[in-house]
């Protein structure tokens, strides 16, 4: 699944670190969603979205026919 997590961010003036805080998660693991390495939980993801204050579906990317 691709998603925006870098470009939001970035608009946000936040750190890697910063993000990771106010959603409770490790620094590591918001490398690894944004890098695509790792899929969040769903309740992390509606945490990263309401960060940025918009959708799931604004910050993560779905595509048909994706088998991960």
């Amino acid at each position: 699944m691709k998603n925006r997590i870098k470009e939001y961010r970035v608009q946000e003036s936040l750190t890697q670190e910063q993000l990771s805080r106010k959603v409770g998660v490790s620094r590591q693991s918001i490398v690894a969603i944004e890098s695509g390495k790792y899929n969040p939980s769903l309740e992390l993801a509606f945490k990263i979205a309401r960060e940025f204050n918009c959708s799931i579906e604004d910050v993560f990317l779905f595509e048909e026919g994706e088998n991960k």
